[in-house]
């Protein structure tokens, strides 16, 4: 199969075991990425707890997750009961009981344990307050200028999983009245109910990319706005892309895809 956008990153932490920039990179993205929980036994249609088969490591216990389904039936070598969850929430649920999770071992050239201690560390990132909210001045709006470049690119990433809940966003530079500056993503036409989920995935982009929290605030705005035509002017334009067509009579979702109604880890 093609490369996964976690053996992507996978590949760029193990060149650059050192630097920082990768490991954070490739932690987002397992976050990011809907993994396939190998459990001991079929969940009952429903729902219900969930038994993920453990393995002892040098003292500790793992959980396997695989980011494909396919990969998951080649190490277990036969169809094998799963359940598929997205990264953030599995850790959520192992952190909590202190278990690590073996990603794609020996399937996949991401193949990687990851200890307790760094599920542990993933949790609590991830927990990170959101950046703050500001309110909207047109006369303090300007290029957004230098940006770093780790952070444009988890930007990027982060919008480019929010189709539906925004039509648009800018990043403009701020300047105040006492001549400090700063940055901040303008949301336009954001679902009202998605505002909280939006700030907080831009606190994610920001913490796993290296920039310091609060450098960056947050902005909801109306396409009607009369400052909205200033950020067209002067702000970096970022697309979010339209929302996936959903079948009128969709298949009932496996165990742990709905991220609102996580399965219970037994």
């Amino acid at each position: 199969m093609d490369q996964t956008s976690l053996d992507m990153a996978h590949a760029a932490m193990q060149e650059a075991p050192e630097a920082a920039a990768p490991r954070m990179a490739f932690y987002q993205t397992l976050a990011d990425t809907e993994l396939y929980l190998l459990l001991e036994t079929e969940v009952e249609a429903g729902g219900g707890e969930i038994t993920p088969q453990l393995y002892s490591v040098e003292g500790c216990q793992y959980a396997l997750a695989f980011d494909d389904a396919t990969r998951l039936a080649n190490f277990a070598e036969a169809a094998a009961p799963y359940a598929a969850l997205p990264g953030r929430v599995l850790a959520q649920m192992l952190g909590a009981q202190s278990i690590g999770v073996g990603v794609n071992l020996g399937v996949a050239p991401s193949s990687i344990l990851i200890p307790p201690e760094a599920v542990r560390w993933l949790v609590e990132t991830l927990a990170r307050p959101a950046p703050a909210r500001t309110e909207m001045r047109a006369e303090a709006l300007e290029p957004p200028g230098d940006v770093p470049e780790p952070l444009l690119m988890a930007l990027d990433a982060k919008l480019a999983r929010a189709g539906g809940l925004a039509h648009s966003a800018y990043l403009v530079g701020l300047r105040y009245a006492d001549g400090g500056a700063g940055h901040l993503l303008a949301f336009v036409d954001a679902v009202p109910d998605a505002e909280d989920a939006l700030a907080r995935s831009i606190s994610e982009a920001l913490v796993f990319s290296g920039v310091e929290a609060g450098a960056l605030d947050v902005a909801f705005i109306a396409a009607d706005d009369p400052v909205a035509a200033r950020l067209a002017r002067v702000g970096l334009r970022f697309d979010l892309p339209e929302p996936p067509q959903v079948p009128e009579q969709a298949a009932p979702a496996a165990p742990g895809m709905d991220p609102d109604r996580p399965p219970i880890l037994k």
